[in-house]
């Protein structure tokens, strides 16, 4: 009789072991958790699409960047952007700190120098009475002594005027005063010329200003601290519509070059 009431104990107990069994199978599609799992794949791959972005180097910005080192170092060649050397240079020269105050701070040398000059040569001409024969300036060029040509050579001419040679003289003892390159321009009005020695006004204003170096480096000037250019009439400072405005053209300029005193600054910070 015992084994009679087991046995239906068990026949009872039988649905609710199927009821419990049916509650824990698996439902049917991917577990809850892969959703949360690919959305985290998703953030974290943009995220990391971002930090590219970010670290990418704007073309625009760094040809500004290139342009403004060029000047301020004096460097003649600024590594490209995109290669592992001009990632360098950005990293090194431009982002640091210290490199952008050095920067800031030849550029103001540079620029006090330039004044400092104008200053020296401005006061050297009210002694020596040159007013009217040897003017100073500056500009973004520089430091610029311009030289009065009706003084300096006969009309159609490039050989100098004995006049023309006691103010180089007298200029020699202010140039010597800096050790800087020098560059001399020759400049005419916008008359024609045609001898045969100078075929235009660029043949004329070349052997003017090649004069004038002459002159120098026979008074002592280093040869290799100058250098000519000439412009003919194509820099006039007034236009050529008048006898006055002619005469103002036709001048020569010893130009001390910003270019050259920053690149003697930054020599100097280097040592």
């Amino acid at each position: 009789m015992a084994e009679k009431k087991d046995s239906k104990k068990e026949k009872k107990k039988a649905p609710e072991e199927e009821e419990d069994e049916e509650d824990h199978e698996c439902p049917e599609g991917s577990p809850a958790w892969v959703m949360t799992f690919a959305d985290l794949v998703t953030l974290l791959m943009v995220f990391f699409i971002l930090l590219f972005a970010m670290g990418s180097i704007e073309e625009e910005k760094w040809k500004q960047i290139k342009s403004s080192m060029r000047d301020a170092l004096g460097q003649e060649k600024i590594p490209e952007a995109g290669i592992r050397e001009g990632l360098d240079v950005i990293k090194e020269q431009v982002l640091d700190e210290t490199t952008v105050h050095a920067v800031d701070e030849v550029g103001a040398m540079v620029a006090k120098e330039v004044e400092e000059i104008a200053s020296e040569v401005e006061e050297f001409v009210f002694k020596n009475k040159l007013s009217g024969k040897v003017d100073v300036s500056s500009d973004e060029r520089g430091a610029i002594i311009t030289l009065s040509d009706t003084v300096m050579f006969p009309p159609g001419k490039s050989r100098m005027t004995y006049t023309g040679d006691e103010i180089i003289k007298q200029v020699f003892d202010i140039l010597q005063q800096f050790s800087y390159q020098v560059k001399i321009e020759g400049h005419t009005d916008n008359a024609p010329i045609r001898t045969e020695r100078f075929p235009s006004n660029w043949e004329l204003s070349a052997s003017r200003a090649a004069e004038v170096a002459r002159k120098l480096v026979s008074a002592g000037f280093p040869p290799v601290q100058l250098s000519i250019e000439a412009f003919a009439q194509y820099r006039p400072k007034v236009p050529n519509d008048s006898r006055q405005g002619r005469a103002t053209n036709r001048r020569i300029e010893i130009v001390y070059q910003r270019g050259s005193i920053r690149k003697h600054m930054v020599d100097i910070l280097r040592r």
